[in-house]
């Protein structure tokens, strides 16, 4: 049921009042929550993969800051990752992320 998925990710991406501070939260819920992109089961991945995606816009929208640093950039670090390791690849990363933009 979406709903249900709905409304859990909606918890998840508010921060308890028991949390220090929200980037104490991200920091440590964001891990858990890119977790769930790599669920294999098929059965389950659907519904877990619904739960990571919509607190991932949640968490977007409320605290664009910290999704960046805690979702977003470790989501692209592999690609991040294989823009450095040659000048050629920088170059052939910007070509492409800019036809991506037009």
């Amino acid at each position: 049921n979406w709903k249900k998925c709905d409304a859990i990710a909606k918890v998840l991406a508010s921060c308890p009042q028991q949390s220090t501070t929200v980037e104490e939260y991200y920091r440590t819920v964001c891990p858990q929550i890119l977790d769930l992109l790599h669920i294999e089961n098929l059965l389950t991945a659907r519904q877990f993969q619904r739960v990571a995606t919509e607190t991932f816009l949640k968490m977007g929208r409320d605290q664009p800051q910290l999704a960046e640093k805690y979702l977003i950039l470790p989501m692209l670090k592999p690609l991040l990752n294989c823009t450095k390791t040659k000048a050629g690849n920088k170059h052939l990363f910007k070509m492409h992320a800019g036809l991506c933009h037009e």
